[in-house]
């Protein structure tokens, strides 16, 4: 199906088209470019104009770019703007504006990537559902998202983050959400923030591209949950708490299994349940605050409990694993490699605290980002009480020395600076019958651990 022609594409950006051309899909990257895709040529580490060549050659259906680059013929099929980026931003707002799709949006310090794919199984059994693909959330991944909506969706999902303040309200106002849903506030990017209430306020902008009558989603057990509910009141939006505080949807009680969470609630008072496919307290509270969104957005509950059904974390989110050593045993592995804070940090180990495995390891690296108080969060993580039931600690990173530091003589593992130096060590560090974490910000690359522990069930060598 053609997603864009290029008489649409120009008057959508107000760009000047080489020649006559159709696409039906929109890429930035010549590594994973499809046949038939627009290649956009933003300029990030390195100007994409350098690639326009590589993905025409790969049978890119054209490029937008603000000139035509070295090597490329001039009757290419192009698409020629002032800005490659704004020139984006435009295709999005056009891609959104033609189609008739219900909107969800989606942000929070924590647990918005989960929570995304949530909506996107459940709404998906109800109609033509478009997400955000991975964690594209950002100023490009925003109207990227927007660019690819084919014009007969139903629903659609838009993940919203941030690093610095102003970002997500520009970016709501691209996606106009029916419905907007604020999982948590905590203490993540202090960098950029003074304070966690002032994360709250830029969290709350995602309600600042809710259309006339839209719902604000919001979690009413955090800290700043006035704020966000102040923000929606005044921008005239209609207002949804959930949580264990919560007047609209209450989370009553939660039983935690080894591979799943089975919760119970209450909404207007009416009693319902519903099962998680992964184990942790906290996606039982992501699945609740995603059931009240989609019923916002149309959904019966009977049918969204359905839906959540068939989802599962992703990868590096929470995912669980059983890993057959070759000597017969096995280890479980949880996979929670993909980001850190010390909200999601607590969570994981909340976790593995309640796994049954024979001992309970953790391997964490550092959180970024997160200001001037980073060290003491860091050492802090030893008096969180989950730590009292994980066997051993190992450490990897700069700032995770200072939890290394405060851990009970015991607890305390191995501490190094780069996951590569602590992956030679697993072997020795882990054994048949330990339940195994791994968790920290994607930088600290604790995915090699993940890979060497993996290959411990292969038998094969540590890179």
């Amino acid at each position: 199906m053609t997603l864009w022609t290029a008489a649409e594409a120009a008057e959508a950006t107000g760009g000047r088209v080489t020649s006559d051309w159709a696409v039906n899909g929109v890429s930035i990257d010549t590594r994973t470019i499809q046949p038939g895709d627009l290649f956009v040529a933003l300029t990030a580490a390195r100007d994409g104009h350098e690639f326009v060549a590589q993905a025409l050659e790969k049978g890119a259906g054209a490029a937008l770019v603000s000139r035509i680059p070295e090597g490329v013929p001039e009757d290419a099929p192009l698409l020629i703007v002032e800005d490659v980026q704004l020139g984006l931003e435009a295709l999005g707002c056009a891609g959104r504006d033609r189609c008739n799709a219900r909107v969800l949006g989606v942000t929070g310090s924590v647990g918005k990537t989960s929570t995304k794919e949530m909506l996107a199984t459940i709404l998906d059994a109800q109609g033509k559902t478009h997400a955000s693909v991975a964690s594209y959330n950002n100023h490009w991944g925003v109207p990227l998202t927007l660019a690819r909506m084919p014009r007969n969706t139903e629903f659609a999902v838009i993940e919203i983050g941030m690093n610095h303040p102003g970002e997500i309200s520009p970016l709501a106002q691209q996606a106009r959400p029916h419905v907007a849903l604020v999982t948590t506030v905590a203490a993540v990017h202090l960098e950029a923030f003074e304070s966690v209430a002032g994360i709250a306020h830029e969290k709350a902008a995602i309600f600042d591209g809710l259309i006339e009558g839209g719902a604000a989603i919001l979690n009413a057990d955090i800290e700043h949950a006035d704020i966000l509910r102040d923000c929606a009141r005044d921008l005239g939006a209609k207002t949804v708490d959930f949580g264990r505080n919560g007047s609209d949807y209450t989370l009553t009680n939660v039983t935690q299994e080894a591979d799943s969470v089975h919760a119970k609630a209450t909404v207007a008072g009416h009693p319902f349940a519903f099962d998680v496919q992964s184990a942790g307290t906290h996606f039982a509270m992501n699945a609740l605050g995603a059931l009240a969104a989609c019923v916002e957005m149309g959904v019966d509950l009977d049918q969204a409990i359905a839906g959540l059904g068939g989802w599962s974390p992703v990868k590096g989110r929470g995912v669980r694993e059983q890993i057959a050593l070759t000597d017969g045993g096995r280890i479980e592995l949880l996979d929670d490699s993909y980001n850190a804070n010390p909200t999601s940090m607590e969570a994981a180990l909340d976790v593995l605290a309640a796994a049954q495995g024979q001992r309970r390891i953790a391997f964490l690296g550092d959180m970024k980002e997160l200001g001037p108080e980073e060290t003491a969060m860091h050492a802090a993580i030893a008096d969180v009480s989950a730590v009292q039931r994980v066997d051993k600690v190992h450490c990897v990173g700069p700032l995770m020395k200072a939890l290394h530091d405060a851990l009970p003589t015991g607890k305390r593992g191995l501490w190094f600076e780069t996951s590569t130096e602590m992956a030679v060590h697993l072997p020795e560090l882990v054994q048949a019958g330990d339940t195994v974490l791994a968790k920290g910000s994607l930088s600290m690359a604790l995915a090699q651990i993940v890979d060497g522990l993996r290959k411990m069930g292969q038998g094969g060598a540590l890179d």
